[in-house]
């Protein structure tokens, strides 16, 4: 039991779809074959979706993070007392519930980093809430050139640049050096993953891989990673180098802005998707969907987004690649 990881996820908004898509990741998923599981959260929320969904399982209230087992019959909650159940109110954002979350995150990241779990999940979080609670800054972001967004959907595997600028200012952004960090972090957190050599692929800004900024402003910072031993490819005309990826001839494409990427994610395969931030000491995940207060508590929630990132957390807590990977698929 003690060689599988522990992966803990955060049960999200208890007003939203959060503990429902959690709870059916671990009903139906085949998890507990994977890693230990440990939800985050309130004990409350997580048995009145249990019975909300009619299953038998056991929620057991742990606080000590050795105490996880693998019973797939048991859910195990990691619960400090956080919420008092009363503000529990389906479909309906409130203050006491942002703050909850983002204690939290808080103590799912205190775990992570000590080492006690070895990844986490966000689960579906509501911004109304965090702000109510003035607590908007507890939800981990990416910084420019230290920490990077990096989406999964099958076998495309896509790391951005930038994220949520202007695309006006990417031009001016984008800079040898920054392409060279990113690729830094990505060679070295997948080979950490359990990824020996990892193949990456970076994406042009202009059409075809031709302009100005892919010459001065990308080239030099992919030979400088090549000169370091990195397999890195590109820049390369950026309407190829997604379908490239998917084909497998690459493990990740580096693309260099937002749209530039998640248009891609998007088209190929939205439903099963996960989100990563790349250059964080731990391993962190989230979900792409939101809290979908329009459905708590009617048992239609997909699960998808959610089972996915719990079995890629495994799988990378464990050093064993990414889940497809590590199964042979």
């Amino acid at each position: 039991m003690q060689d599988k990881p522990i992966v803990a996820t955060m049960i999200g908004d208890p007003c939203g779809i959060g503990p429902e898509v959690v709870v059916k990741s671990l009903a139906f998923g085949g998890i507990h074959a994977l890693c230990r599981p440990l939800v985050v959260g309130s004990t409350e929320s997580v048995q009145q979706t249990v019975d909300m969904l009619g299953l038998k399982h056991t929620v057991r209230r742990v606080t000590d993070v050795q105490d996880v087992g693998l019973d797939p019959a048991v859910i195990d909650v990691y619960d400090t007392g956080q919420l008092h159940p009363k503000f529990i109110t389906p479909g309906q954002a409130n203050a006491e519930c942002g703050r909850a979350c983002a204690a939290w995150l808080k103590e799912m990241e205190d775990l992570a980093l000590a080492g006690k779990v070895q990844a986490s999940i966000m689960g579906p979080i509501n911004t109304d809430a965090l702000k109510m609670a003035d607590k908007f800054d507890a939800v981990v972001g990416v910084e420019v050139g230290k920490t990077y967004l990096f989406l999964i959907t099958g076998p495309l595997r896509v790391v951005h640049l930038t994220d949520h600028i202007p695309l006006r200012q990417v031009c001016d952004i984008i800079s040898p050096d920054l392409v060279y960090k990113a690729l830094r972090t990505i060679h070295d957190d997948f080979t950490r993953w359990g990824i020996p050599k990892p193949r990456i692929v970076v994406a042009g800004l202009n059409p075809h891989a031709y302009g100005d900024e892919d010459k001065h402003q990308i080239a030099p910072g992919v030979e400088k990673a090549k000169a370091e031993g990195i397999d890195v490819t590109g820049p390369a005309p950026p309407d190829s180098v997604f379908r490239w990826c998917i084909d497998g001839k690459y493990d990740v494409v580096l693309c260099m802005f937002h749209d530039q990427g998640h248009i891609a994610v998007k088209t190929w395969g939205f439903v099963g998707n996960c989100a990563m931030i790349l250059g964080l000491p731990y391993i962190h995940l989230s979900v792409a969907h939101g809290t979908a207060f329009d459905i708590v508590g009617k048992g239609i929630a997909n699960h998808e987004m959610m089972l996915t990132a719990m079995r890629q957390a495994a799988s990378l807590g464990a050093g064993k690649g990414f889940y497809k990977e590590a199964a042979g698929a």
